[in-house]
């Protein structure tokens, strides 16, 4: 039995059609919502990969120099490197409130081996979230965070 009149077409979407889009559209959303991490551990994280190549970097120029490099957190908002004959290397942080707990001294040569050392940075903004820059005086020094 036809629906329609001959030569009559029906116009808008059927209810099949409406709830295809509306399956794509949450589908879409939950894709984003997952795909973005924490911006506190993320930024964190960032920082502690950056302070590891730094750290690397002012060892090496320590070790080619034969000057004992001394990593310090100083209290506003920044580090320093101490001992470097050229200290073009960064001394802030990238996020303001950006500090570390415990100790923050850090000794990078000029001797190959090193003994272990650590530092934990800390964000006022993301109070929950740490990283880690650490070796083993060994190996490099890498983040990880800190649960």
């Amino acid at each position: 039995m036809p629906t329609s009149a001959a030569g009559n077409k029906a116009a808008g979407f059927t209810l099949l059609e409406l709830m295809v889009v509306v399956a794509i559209m949450a589908i879409a959303t939950a894709s984003v919502g997952l795909a973005m991490r924490d911006g506190g551990a993320t930024q964190l994280q960032r920082e502690g990969e950056r302070l590891a190549a730094l750290l690397e970097s002012a060892r090496a120029q320590s070790r080619s120099s034969g000057f004992t490099v001394r990593w310090r957190a100083s209290a506003q908002d920044g580090f320093r490197f101490e001992g470097l004959v050229q200290n073009d290397l960064p001394s802030r942080w990238l996020e303001a409130g950006t500090g570390v707990r415990g100790p923050a001294v850090l000794w990078l040569g000029p001797e190959p081996l090193i003994g272990p050392q650590q530092v934990v940075i800390v964000s006022q903004t993301y109070p929950g979230h740490a990283v880690r820059v650490a070796t083993d005086g060994l190996r490099p020094f890498a983040a990880e965070p800190l649960q």
